[in-house]
């Protein structure tokens, strides 16, 4: 806490709380500014540092005092068991792997924070290390076909290849009809690139299962956050995001593993679904819609990361410029930075919402749902992100009050 305050930070606002449970304390700037609101003159910027000091000093004195100390892992057990529903079955065993994969990640296991991952396993999988879906062998040689397609590969082509003979004696055509869970679908298809003569060149990116596990996680984000995975690899990280262990620590990761300003965990569930910091970013293009007059979708992706031109927020942006004093090259490399919690303390960030703020007469949502449609092949109704993370957070209520 005293290098907080010789830092010279300055926080706005008396708390500053995400669902991690961190809390950070109003700064010595402001009683600086209370002081002199109350006509009493200020002190030499010396003897105000020796102040502030001494206060953060007394501050940590007496929170050092108080801290209750970490909970144990037997007692982080304990508490998921009590928190999950009467239904789960191995209920220990459930406890055991969040417990883990909260101790290996540096999280605070908080009543909050365990029952937002709780709740989302609930809506994805109703604790099912690898749910079943209906109709799943014809989604995906229906899949198979529009990516064969899609990169010209003939289906005859594809047609025959799945007609060979697997390690089980089925045609993988056969085994691909039969498959019901994700976890099937996508070993016949590891098993079917690894034996089929050219299968990896042709077919090496036609696996249609991309999320898995109880939290139904991104299997690309899991690969990428496998450097301090707490277990050895059994295969690979695919693998291991159909197990329970595995999907839990890679979901848990995806949820809590990166640092908000969101005032309630119901962004945080939007953003488990539409991507880090998208509730924060749709709020951005908002603001930026509200200061530019252009209609933007609220999506939270600002820039196009597949392509160097811009897209319609960089280009509602730009169009900003002469008001927001910046140059369509530094409006870029602020709007690279919209996948972490930097972007707020950029120029164009602080600028456009203080453009739109004026516009409006008061302050606008620093967080917003993203408005997206989700799209899947397992998907059959019209759902929203909103719709995800409004039904989310009603399992995480009702979680927080058992």
């Amino acid at each position: 806490m005293l290098k907080w305050f010789v830092a010279g930070t300055e926080q706005r606002g008396a708390l500053r709380v995400d669902i991690r449970g961190d809390a950070l304390p109003s700064g010595a700037g402001h009683l600086r500014n209370y002081w002199e609101a109350m006509s009493i003159k200020p002190l030499h910027s010396l003897r105000w540092a020796a102040v502030a000091a001494s206060l953060a000093l007394a501050g940590c004195a007496g929170q050092l005092g108080s801290k209750a100390p970490a909970p144990s892992p037997a007692q982080v057990q304990a508490q998921v068991a009590r928190l999950l529903p009467a239904k789960v079955a191995d209920r220990q065993g459930w406890a055991r792997d969040i417990q883990v994969a909260f101790t290996a990640q540096g999280i605070e296991p908080s009543k909050s924070n365990l029952c937002a991952v709780l709740a989302v396993a609930e809506q994805e999988s109703t604790y099912q290390v690898d749910p079943p879906v209906p109709g799943l062998g014809k989604i995906a040689r229906s899949e198979i076909d529009r990516r064969a397609a899609k990169v010209h590969v003939p289906s005859m082509l594809v047609s025959a290849a799945l007609q060979v003979s697997s390690p089980n004696g089925k045609s993988y055509s056969e085994r691909l009809a039969g498959a019901r869970t994700e976890k099937e679908l996508s070993t016949i298809f590891d098993d079917f690139i690894g034996s089929v003569p050219m299968g990896k060149t042709l077919f090496g990116g036609f696996n249609p299962v991309h999320t898995g596990g109880p939290m139904q996680v991104s299997i690309d984000f899991a690969e990428q956050q496998a450097r301090n995975y707490p277990y050895s690899v059994d295969g690979s990280i695919r693998r291991e995001v159909f197990s329970r262990r595995g999907g839990m620590y890679f979901g848990i990761a995806h949820l809590l593993g990166y640092p908000v300003n969101y005032p309630q965990p119901l962004y945080r569930f939007a953003d488990f679904n539409a991507g880090w910091y998208a509730s924060r970013n749709a709020a951005f293009q908002n603001a930026l819609s509200v200061a530019s007059g252009i209609s933007l979708a609220l999506d939270g992706d600002l820039i196009r990361y597949d392509s160097i031109m811009p897209g319609s927020t960089e280009l509602a942006a730009r169009a900003l410029g002469k008001s927001l004093d910046m140059r369509n090259p530094t409006i870029r490399n602020q709007l690279e930075k919209g996948n972490s919690l930097e972007f707020e303390d950029t120029t164009l960030y602080k600028r456009v919402f203080a453009l739109a703020d004026q516009a409006q007469g008061k302050a606008l949502p620093r967080q917003i749902l993203p408005g997206i449609q989700l799209k899947s092949p397992k998907i059959t109704r019209k759902l929203t992100t909103a719709w995800f993370a409004k039904r989310v957070d009603e399992r995480y209520q009702r979680c927080m009050a058992r």
